[in-house]
């Protein structure tokens, strides 16, 4: 198994929760965050200094079977892309195990 975290625009995130969606991956988790890399984020001026901001992202998370990885972080290319410097990352990093609270259920059984 492995944990799919991408960061996204705000905006992109119909696109891709329908495109998961439509492959019959609907399970994700999605957290507000900010920050910045490339983009710099947005310069602001407070009490005559300039303050570097950080940008609204999403960040959103799925644990997936390996034989899935390709096809989840090829829809989420596909509907988050602009072209656009900020467009955001996907990490990829390997799960040891998934427990299913409510069953028990562990394991590829579990996503």
């Amino acid at each position: 198994m492995k944990k799919v975290e991408a960061i996204i625009r705000p905006s992109a995130l119909r696109a891709v929760l329908d495109g998961l969606k439509a492959v019959g991956y609907p399970g994700v988790t999605v957290t507000e965050v900010s920050g910045h890399g490339t983009q710099k984020g947005i310069t602001e001026s407070y009490r005559g200094q300039s303050v570097e901001g950080l940008l609204p992202k999403l960040v959103v998370t799925a644990v997936v079977k390996d034989a899935q990885i390709n096809k989840v972080t090829n829809i989420i290319i596909k509907t988050a892309r602009t072209g656009e410097i900020g467009d955001g990352k996907i990490f990829v990093s390997p799960v040891s195990t998934a427990i299913r609270i409510r069953t028990g259920e562990k394991g590829d059984k579990a996503v």
